[in-house]
């Protein structure tokens, strides 16, 4: 689990809010690859917990709902992060997150395309892909969407994953 003097801080910049938000989105994007999740989930937690505003909105393109406020988001993240922490630390699933920004042109919003590569223990693989776009106030996100979501081979079995 990490510590608060582990996770990097965003301090408000010279009022410019490009690069105030630009910074933000470095340093949150920077603590999310280097969190491990074979070893907790409870670093991803501590980094929603830091960087997003406790209003915070978040949607998805095949949803019709926004989810509104840290406290409604909070499940959410859970049971996505959860049986990833338990498939990778117990089951032997490989995981790896790689983040490409997208540049954009707007102060206070931030463009990034994410993948998920999962890979079991016989080498069979799939890989999640998506596009985020979070809107920034000062060093907190107040709206994260996200959108183009692909999903690259099929998805892996309990043939993948090594319960012995």
């Amino acid at each position: 689990m990490a510590h608060e003097n582990n996770l990097a801080t965003v301090r408000q910049f010279d009022g410019n809010a490009y690069k105030s938000s630009q910074a933000a989105e470095q340093t949150l994007n920077a603590a999310i690859l280097r969190a491990e999740i074979a070893k907790s989930y409870e670093e991803f937690l501590e980094i929603f917990d830091k960087f997003y505003a406790d209003d915070v909105e978040v949607s998805r393109e095949d949803s019709p709902e926004t989810i509104r406020g840290k406290e409604r988001v909070r499940p959410f993240l859970l049971n996505f992060l959860m049986p990833l922490h338990v498939m990778a630390e117990v089951a032997g699933l490989s995981i790896s997150v790689q983040l490409t920004e997208v540049p954009r042109d707007t102060a206070n919003k931030t463009h990034s395309e994410w993948r998920i590569d999962f890979t079991g223990v016989g080498g069979r693989r799939c890989t999640l892909k998506w596009y985020t776009i979070r809107g920034w106030a000062a060093s907190r996100v107040v709206y994260e969407h996200h959108h183009g979501h692909e999903q690259i081979g099929g998805p892996l079995t309990e043939d993948d994953l090594n319960f012995n």
